[in-house]
């Protein structure tokens, strides 16, 4: 194992820098954010929040996030079993296609479904004829979330996997073990603690997503709008202490997810960095 290098000149204040950078760039944004919500008490932080379009947001937002991330969650467990467990040609190009999202603006991630699905687009005619909406609808919200969020577990998966190999799966089958009981058996709970950490950081951005859903949603007030599309609604119409407040809910969410990401990683330390050995 590595042994840390003590630098007794410049590790003093490589830390102070670190702590520097950080409460200027998390501390202190999160800071404001707090305050200018509750700088006119706290009937008036609470009052935007009871308003119909903010609890119409709160709900859409995590309507969204347990849609999305379900469907990330099983699509990442099926890609890393499927690229981790077995040979095949392409399968470089699978794993840069899983990727392909986060090098993609999320502008750009919202766009491709109003090309599909917009009324202009190469399936809108059908999709009008047939009463059937999905841009300016939860559908396309979700479309936009799940394509955003779409690496996070698999990446979370695939490297565990892989240093995990398949002979505890081959051992199962070959002592008769189906399919399934060998995936319910024996893989799913060799994964569970990096699948659980997958899904977080998967639940986080789909919560906090702003650019692909600000494509395909409208911003109808009550409607299409998700928690971060109302608070720039309020903040351009000049509801500052609304927005702010908004912007707590969406950051209290936030934190409350880092809390739960740090307990796991504190209390499952080993199997969750195991991935990174290499």
């Amino acid at each position: 194992m590595m042994r840390a290098i003590r630098l007794p000149g410049a590790a003093p204040l490589m830390l102070a820098l670190t702590l520097a950078v950080l409460g200027v760039l998390i501390v202190l944004p999160l800071g404001v954010v707090f305050q200018q919500a509750l700088s006119k008490g706290l009937d008036a932080y609470l009052d935007p929040l009871k308003q119909p379009d903010a609890l119409a947001a709160i709900r859409l937002t995590l309507t969204v996030a347990a849609i999305s991330v379900p469907l990330n969650a099983v699509f990442g467990v099926m890609a890393a079993w499927a690229i981790s467990k077995f040979e095949f040609k392409g399968k470089s190009l699978l794993i840069t296609l899983i990727d392909l999202p986060f090098s993609m603006s999320p502008v750009v991630s919202g766009l491709v479904w109003v090309l599909l699905f917009g009324a202009q687009g190469w399936f809108g005619e059908w999709l009008i004829a047939h009463d059937v909406r999905i841009i300016f609808a939860t559908t396309g919200l979700v479309l936009a979330t799940v394509l955003v969020t779409l690496p996070f577990v698999a990446r979370e998966l695939i490297p565990l996997m892989q240093d995990q190999g398949a002979d505890e799966e081959a051992a199962a089958l070959t002592l008769g073990a189906g399919g399934f009981t060998t995936f319910w058996r024996i893989t799913l709970p060799n994964i569970r603690w990096a699948l659980l950490y997958g899904v977080l950081l998967c639940n986080a951005r789909a919560m906090g997503e702003f650019g692909a859903v600000s494509v395909v949603s409208g911003s109808i007030r009550g409607l299409t709008t998700t928690l971060p599309l109302h608070i720039e609604v309020l903040y351009n119409d000049y509801d500052f202490v609304g927005a702010f407040a908004a912007a707590s809910v969406l950051a209290s969410l936030g934190l409350v997810t880092l809390v739960l990401k740090t307990l796991l990683e504190w209390r499952h330390a080993g199997e969750l960095s195991a991935h990174r050995r290499n």
